[in-house]
């Protein structure tokens, strides 16, 4: 099955109204400053002691390394992991609660897991050590987004055992900034602290962003004049779109961070705000690799397809070519010299297959918000009629749009969704307010057919 490549390229740099400066050599970690040649031998290094440790200390490695008959022993070169078996989602949640860990449960200093709205949560163990180096990379991924130490930072993502308001927490205090532990919900009073604190940088959702805004322009606070000037966003697919959308409406720079807890939490990769064309993979810590969707096999760099990371230095619970299903390409470096990852503007298992076509929510995204008159909240409703499955895009419409506006967005969004994804859809433009609003990850699709 082949795997559409839904990604918009980059907006030229001169679009960006306060391009961000380079930060000097010297303040750059010494991984930051490393040749490609010495990068590859660092990680070569690494990957040898990760197999070695997951082998002799997690008996599910064990048991799925003999299976493939493969040893850690029998890596010579970095391409000879691709011999090593995959990891799961479900051998996590087989596993659960701590049948991954590597390290006595004395070493263990926190513990992290999933939602678990799909089944068992994954669950995911710290030494010290680990969220020494997890507050390193966010911290790096702070200052490559613009963060300087002294900034005051805006965590605006969840605390608990979500890993976004603790990673984001910790890796901020590491750069040297003063953190506003704000954490999911509350809008209004986030509003009223961003206007009392002063913050210069917001870490966030980019849905519970829009929902910030819509709170400063209901209280009649233009999101212009704020003193945030970089919001870093992550935790789910956003479009070059919604960059855009956030940037002009705020005047800030929105730049993407990447993680997941199965590896880390965030700051796996981050963008550079001084050129904002992919996201720079800390790869002296996570090793990634671009897989097939269906067979798996490891595909050659600029290949569109499922992202897969080996952590390097995680002692834990160190992962072995987890299959993240997100869909990317990587690329060479530019701003950094480790290996750049697009935007993730899919997963494989947030795909709708709608009588037979490919359909990711960030294809409705780019059509919605490339229209005046449309608010950039929508949900995918998707429904069963006799044997055929059918989908509505229910979108609001802005304060000022007229009733004939709205009818003409229907009609245009109808027309432009058949173009371009291939698929007839129902639209509702609904009025303002009418579709639920973001405190975390936002909930696009809601599937209401009858389970089999």
């Amino acid at each position: 099955m082949a795997i559409q490549d839904t990604t918009t390229k980059p907006a030229d740099a001169d679009s960006s109204r306060r391009l961000g400066r380079a930060p000097a050599p010297e303040s750059l970690d010494p991984a930051e400053r490393m040749s490609v040649d010495e990068l590859r031998d660092l990680q070569l290094t690494r990957l040898r002691w990760t197999l070695e440790h997951a082998y002799t200390n997690v008996p599910l490695y064990k048991a799925k390394f003999d299976e493939a008959g493969v040893h850690p022993g029998d890596l010579g070169e970095l391409a000879d992991l691709r011999h090593f078996p995959h990891t799961t989602k479900a051998d996590l949640r087989d596993n659960y609660p701590f049948g991954m860990f590597a390290v006595p449960q004395d070493q263990v200093s926190r513990i992290h897991a999933s939602s678990g709205t799909t089944g068992r949560p994954t669950v995911v163990g710290y030494t010290r050590q680990d969220i020494d180096t997890w507050a390193e990379v966010v911290a790096r991924s702070i200052r490559a987004s613009g963060g300087r130490p002294g900034h005051k930072v805006h965590v605006s993502y969840g605390y608990g055992l979500f890993t976004g308001g603790l990673g984001a927490h910790y890796g901020a205090e590491r750069l040297g900034c003063t953190v506003i532990p704000a954490s999911g919900g509350q809008t209004a009073k986030q509003v009223q602290l961003i206007q009392d604190f002063r913050p210069e940088v917001i870490m966030v959702t980019p849905s519970y962003m829009l929902t910030l805004l819509d709170e400063f322009e209901r209280q009649g606070i233009d999101p212009r004049g704020t003193s945030l000037t970089t919001g870093i966003f992550g935790a789910e697919p956003w479009t070059e779109r919604m960059r855009l959308e956030i940037e002009e409406r705020f005047d800030i720079h929105a730049v993407d961070i990447y993680g997941l807890s199965e590896v880390m939490g965030p700051g796996v990769a981050n963008e550079c705000v001084e050129t904002k064309d992919g996201l720079h993979v800390w790869e002296d810590h996570f090793l990634p690799e671009i897989l097939d969707p269906v067979t798996h096999d490891v595909l050659d760099d600029g290949s569109y397809g499922e992202l897969a990371f080996t952590s390097l230095t995680k002692q834990a619970m160190p992962v072995i070519r987890y299959r993240t299903r997100d869909l990317t390409t990587l690329r060479p470096g530019t701003a950094r010299p480790m290996r750049r990852m697009d935007k993730v503007t899919g997963r494989s298992d947030d795909m709708i297959i709608l009588r037979g076509v490919n359909v990711f929510p960030t294809q409705i995204e780019e059509i919605i918000l490339g229209l005046d008159g449309l608010a950039p909240h929508f949900q995918l409703v998707l429904t069963k009629e006799g044997r055929l499955d059918h989908m509505a895009v229910r979108v609001e419409a802005r304060p000022d749009c007229t009733a004939d506006r709205r009818a003409a967005l229907t009609r245009e969004i109808t027309a432009t969704v058949k173009d371009r994804v291939g698929v007839s859809v129902r639209v509702d433009v609904v009025d303002p307010e009418q579709i639920e609003r973001s405190v975390g990850k936002f909930r696009r699709i809601i599937d209401q057919r009858p389970r089999d």
